[in-house]
């Protein structure tokens, strides 16, 4: 079962919307329905959700970086022994 949702957001993030929906030839309304569906599932499956505020870091972001930061730490030591 859906559910209808309301949302305000300001102007220039809906120009923005209403750019990318015409960009893709999808309503505004599908574009951001697609997107929250995508986060669902994104946040969902990520295997470092447990880890969030199990420690503390030098890095604040890390909870919405941590793909970038493992990243570059593996392009970093892929070749050392």
């Amino acid at each position: 079962m859906s559910k209808t949702l309301s949302i305000e957001i300001p102007d220039e993030i809906y120009q923005t919307l209403l750019q990318t929906a015409e960009r893709l030839g999808q309503s505004p309304e599908a574009i951001v329905s697609q997107w929250i569906v995508t986060q669902h599932h994104t946040q969902s499956l990520d295997p470092l959700d447990s880890f969030i505020g199990a420690f503390k870091s030098e890095f604040p972001d890390w909870t919405s970086r941590h793909d970038e930061y493992l990243g570059v730490t593996l392009l970093e030591t892929h070749d050392q022994p």
